[in-house]
């Protein structure tokens, strides 16, 4: 006979805290956004005991649909009642509400959790399409080391790392993009700007126009209020000038032999905000031995516990002990690093990073 799974089999006591812990942070940071904790930071601790249950129950009731909205509030309001008393033609009558207010919130807590598993199911076919437009593993180029990684916060993400062989003779083409937001409708638009970029950069004269024609397609084609940041450079064979552009993307950072610079410069507006957004095209050397640092913002972006970003400084940090190592090696370290400041942390946006080492002769 097969044995049927238990409610507690998966439980886990001494798990408990640290979920209920890092479960009640998710909740404050879902449903209040960044404006609404500034001001309750502004607070004196007694008002912000009181407004803090106000303002994250008016946020769930919102983000219900109005009649399951109107089902938890009656919910609530038997609850609170009890008991209901009442006389009819000399008779006295009670009523117990709770067990049906009960009955209610179960109610709305099922219909929720449907959503949430048909939702699930499509996002799990989505994430399998999406693992299998990315690449599967990094290309060897001559004169490069190559390292990269992707990481969504949700089970599918935003951001974009691609590899084009030979889109200029002789070259491969390195892109890590970042869509605004998270979710289904950041990977969406994701593919969009890898399909654009695929059909594009081949016959693109130079970056420039490359970065023109994705930002056409992105505001003819895109999302409303979403747009597209884009570091992408080609790497000829063997070594030489790297040619880039930098479409809103953070400025990568470079491990030499003396220093960790930023690539600040040809920085550009990102794709698909404006239309009549020009583009520029960088060159950035490196010599045998540098090693480049292309990264979303989800790695500077990522919060600890206290709220603390990892931040820039902690990055640039970290990376000048990273110059002499593998740029595998070095990957696992940063992730091993953002991983230890997160601590019991669920990452709130996407993280990737494309390491690209000059190999020494």
């Amino acid at each position: 006979m097969e044995k049927n799974d238990g409610v507690f089999d998966d439980f886990k006591p001494r798990d408990l805290p640290r979920s209920i812990r890092t479960d009640a942070r998710s909740i404050y940071r879902f449903y209040l956004d960044e404006e609404r904790r500034a001001d309750l930071e502004k607070m004196r601790t007694p008002k912000r005991v009181l407004t803090l249950p106000l303002w994250l129950f008016r946020s769930l009731l919102l983000k219900l649909t109005p009649q399951r909205r109107t089902l938890l509030i009656v919910a609530l309001i038997l609850a609170f009642l009890g008991g209901i008393h009442f006389r009819f033609q000399d008779v006295d009558l009670s009523f117990d509400a709770t067990p049906w207010a009960f009955l209610m919130v179960l109610f709305v807590l099922a219909l929720e959790l449907k959503d949430k598993l048909l939702a699930k199911d499509e996002i799990a076919v989505a994430r399998q399409v999406q693992l299998a437009i990315l690449p599967s593993v990094d290309p060897a180029w001559p004169g490069y080391a190559l390292w990269s990684h992707t990481r969504p916060a949700n089970d599918v993400g935003g951001d974009l790392i691609d590899f084009i062989e030979e889109p200029s003779p002789s070259s491969l083409g390195i892109a890590l993009g970042d869509v605004a937001g998270k979710g289904l409708g950041a990977a969406l638009l994701m593919a969009k700007l890898q399909a654009s970029l695929r059909a594009i950069a081949p016959g693109a004269p130079d970056l420039s126009a490359l970065g023109g024609r994705l930002n056409g397609i992105l505001c003819r084609d895109g999302l409303e209020n979403r747009f597209a940041t884009l570091f992408y450079l080609e790497a000829p064979r063997g070594g030489g000038p790297l040619r880039f552009l930098n479409a809103g993307h953070n400025p990568p950072l470079v491990a030499r032999h003396d220093a960790v610079t930023l690539v600040d410069g040809a920085v550009s507006r990102p794709l698909g905000m404006f239309r009549d957004s020009g583009y520029t095209e960088g060159r950035l050397d490196l010599a045998p031995g540098d090693l480049l640092v292309i990264y979303s913002d989800g790695l500077v972006e990522a919060r600890d516990a206290s709220d603390r970003e990892f931040g820039l400084e902690r990055l640039q940090t970290l990376v000048a002990t990273l110059r002499d190592r593998p740029p595998a090696e070095a990957g696992r370290v940063l992730l091993d690093e953002v991983d230890r400041f997160l601590g019991e942390e669920r990452p709130q946006d996407d993280l990737s990073i494309v390491l690209l080492q000059r190999q020494r002769n």
